[in-house]
């Protein structure tokens, strides 16, 4: 059998968003993108967050300071 993406079962229509405490490396340290924008959110923001957390912590953060920070598009 072959490795396969995807899945057998085709999800709900506008289910793209996954939480991130349900991704697979999830617990992994966060990535040197995630790292980068991260900081310039936080600079922005006045806030400290911890340089050692995983990628859906700073998953989380990103999100949370997008709605505090005028880079969220209006859509």
């Amino acid at each position: 059998m072959s490795d396969t993406l995807g899945s057998s079962t085709p999800e709900p229509a506008g289910n793209f968003e996954r939480d991130p405490s349900d991704w697979v490396t999830g617990d992994e340290p966060m990535t040197d993108a995630q790292r980068s924008y991260l900081d310039t959110l936080a600079r922005e923001a006045g806030e400290e967050i911890p340089a050692d957390i995983t990628k859906a912590e700073a998953s989380e953060h990103i999100d949370r300071l997008q709605q505090k920070s005028k880079r969220l598009s209006d859509s």
